[in-house]
């Protein structure tokens, strides 16, 4: 089963950082949320997804062994760093391996799947008020209302150990999964979020149309998507016959000239998307995704993550004079490296320098 992948992530129009994460590292995929303010949220998430991504490289364990690991890691930083005790994070990830997919879960982040015209939540939240449902306490409809809607019962890194829920599902030709944090789920209804999955096929664009929703409906938290299509492979040769027409030859020829033109299109798009900088965007500093380049006039770069450092107090120091250029970045990991050496720049710069002490000591 091939998968083809959509991703989008963006911080809403409230918070003031991006505390999801996401990892593409096919067959591997995952949505991470994290909490214990902006910057334990963040170390969470993204700590969560590398301890798992290093592990998946190294081939050491299964999913649910790589999540447990995740949440050992998150809670002894939790542990040792005052500056992010309390920490967490959920995450929801899923493993395509030929046609089956294996999914492992803590929180409330979601996967779905939409088969033909039925969109099912393959995950269960791990909520207060999900509890509540269980037990016949409250309706779902009173659910979506409760102020309780988004306390957790079970998150990754709280606790020394955890339960993470596993499953496994078989996939079709024609699958559609979202994964998603609840900055989508809490402000787009699931109607809402099956119109948008059935009506666009391009996964790319499905998760940008499923962003804007999110944040048209108010956007009160961070949001993040990931739309994986499962295509099955046809093995079947395909060629002319060898008393096949003019006409048919010329027909396959330019598909196989088209087919070449979509693959060098696809390489190229394969590595755009593996690249990363640091730039500028609505006046702060930036993550992107791509390259910092507008051949003809198309971007070849997307925003990734928006930070509330002004971008006209980090173009002010000589350090990081080529901010609006684009200060380019091994991967998204060092991209934020940079931005935190911005961040602590930007503050030891706003410091005033102490008064020299007079003779007299004052």
């Amino acid at each position: 089963m091939k998968v083809q992948v959509g991703v989008a992530t963006d911080i809403g129009r409230v918070r003031e950082g991006n505390e999801d994460s996401y990892l593409i590292e096919p067959p591997l995929y995952a949505v991470a949320d994290g909490m214990g303010g902006h910057r334990g949220g963040e170390v969470a998430s993204q700590l969560a997804l590398e301890t798992i991504e290093d592990l998946f490289r190294k081939d050491e364990g299964s999913l649910v062994e790589q999540v447990r690991s995740a949440n050992h890691a998150v809670f002894m930083q939790s542990q040792e760093d005052t500056a992010v005790s309390g920490m967490g994070t959920t995450l929801t990830a899923a493993l395509v391996e030929g046609s089956q997919l294996q999914l492992a879960h803590v929180g409330d982040s979601r996967a779905y799947l939409l088969r033909a015209d039925s969109l099912r939540q393959l995950t269960a939240d791990h909520t207060l008020v999900a509890r509540m449902v269980k037990t016949g306490e409250i309706t779902e409809a009173e659910a979506e209302v409760h102020p309780h809607r988004n306390v957790l019962t079970r998150s990754l890194g709280t606790e020394a150990d955890v339960q993470v829920d596993e499953d496994v599902v078989g996939l079709l030709d024609g699958d559609r999964l979202l994964l998603c944090s609840d900055g989508l789920t809490g402000m787009v209804t699931e109607d809402q979020i099956k119109a948008i999955l059935e009506t666009e096929p391009d996964p790319q664009r499905a998760s940008d149309r499923l962003i804007k929703a999110a944040n048209r409906a108010g956007g009160i938290d961070n949001i993040t998507v990931v739309v994986l299509d499962a295509i099955g492979e046809d093995d079947d040769p395909v060629g002319p016959a060898p008393d096949a027409p003019r006409w048919r030859r010329w027909l396959i020829g330019g598909l196989v000239a088209l087919v070449l033109l979509v693959g060098t299109f696809f390489a190229a798009r394969t590595f755009i998307d593996r690249q990363w900088y640091v730039g500028v965007a609505d006046d702060k500093v930036a993550v992107y995704q791509g390259i910092p380049a507008k051949p003809l006039g198309l971007s070849l770069s997307s925003v990734d993550t928006i930070t509330e450092i002004p971008a006209a107090d980090a173009g002010a120091l000589e350090l990081y004079r080529d901010l609006p250029q684009g200060i380019t970045a091994d991967s998204r990991e060092d991209a934020l490296a940079i931005v935190g050496r911005i961040r602590t720049d930007v503050a030891d710069d706003a410091v005033p320098p102490k008064k020299p002490k007079n003779a007299s000591g004052q």
